[in-house]
């Protein structure tokens, strides 16, 4: 039933400064700006690729102002979309959990659904904009059973197990699941991450914030543009790779430096690698 994970919303102090840094590091364009009653925050509307990163700057009380308050900037809400948004709704609803609607879009609390807000809205085709091609991923950071939280995503959003693809990291010490919506045409998915070690950043997030929305990943059709940004404007990111002079394949940037988002920055099909089809992964360009 799901379509693609099509946008973040972070919630931010100042969302003309947020917009600056984005469009500086990531080539974002302003496109819209909206109000959000539920939020209780303006939201300035960036095209990113073909997905949309929404900065939320509390206009008062409400759940933004309160982020803000409690945990400073940072990732509020996944959003995903759907081309009939309206049965998603009946049927989340006929499960028992809470739908606010909210304007053209609707919300899911983050209490209900293994510490992820999720906004819904309607699929819409759109023109790709800037170095980056597409949101893909947002991380659900887990102490419950990650079996749990993928039986659950399954049922409310209409999921086919089957389709899902193990994962499990030595490294950054977990286990779980990707939730593929739809393989192999695209890489959308939650991605399910359960802390087995308690000597990981990930282990120190869940003592904080318990289960959790983490992070968020994108693909990047002009990966060398992306880093050369970063490295111009003197931000930190880490690659994927032993140097960042010969990184090729992806990185991560620094919650510091991008209004509290820790992001994966991928090339195209590098995420294949680490999704069940590394079959179809392009070697890097030559340089």
């Amino acid at each position: 039933m799901m379509d693609r994970v099509d946008r973040i919303q972070l919630v931010v102090a100042s969302a003309d400064d947020a917009a600056e840094t984005f469009n500086a590091l990531l080539g974002t364009e302003v496109v819209n700006r909206k109000s959000s009653v539920y939020l209780g925050a303006n939201r300035t509307i960036l095209a990113m690729g073909e997905s949309e990163v929404e900065l939320c700057e509390p206009d008062g009380s409400g759940i933004a102002a309160d982020f803000l308050s409690e945990r400073g900037e940072g990732l509020l809400s996944a959003g995903l979309c759907c081309a009939t948004p309206g049965r998603l709704k009946e049927r989340i609803g006929s499960l028992g959990f809470e739908v606010v609607e909210d304007g053209d879009q609707f919300y899911l609390p983050g209490d209900q659904h293994y510490g992820i807000a999720f906004v819904i809205s309607k699929t819409r085709p759109r023109n790709r904009i800037g170095p980056i091609s597409f949101l893909f991923e947002v991380t659900n950071t887990l102490v419950s059973d990650w079996r749990m939280a993928a039986t659950h995503y399954a049922g409310i959003f209409g999921l086919n197990p089957r389709r899902f693809c193990p994962i499990s990291s030595e490294l950054f010490g977990y286990d779980g699941t990707l939730t593929m919506f739809n393989p192999p045409d695209r890489l959308d998915r939650l991605e399910l991450s359960q802390v087995v070690r308690d000597d990981v950043h990930m282990a120190r997030w869940t003592q904080m914030f318990g289960d959790s929305l983490y992070m968020a990943s994108c693909e990047t059709h002009d990966l060398e543009n992306v880093i050369s940004r970063f490295m111009e404007a003197g931000v930190l990111w880490t690659p994927r790779g032993p140097s960042k002079e010969d990184e090729r394949d992806a990185f991560w940037t620094h919650p510091r430096d991008l209004h509290g988002l820790l992001m994966g920055i991928s090339r195209t099909t590098t995420p294949w690698d680490f999704s069940g089809r590394p079959d179809v992964v392009d070697p890097p360009i030559q340089r």
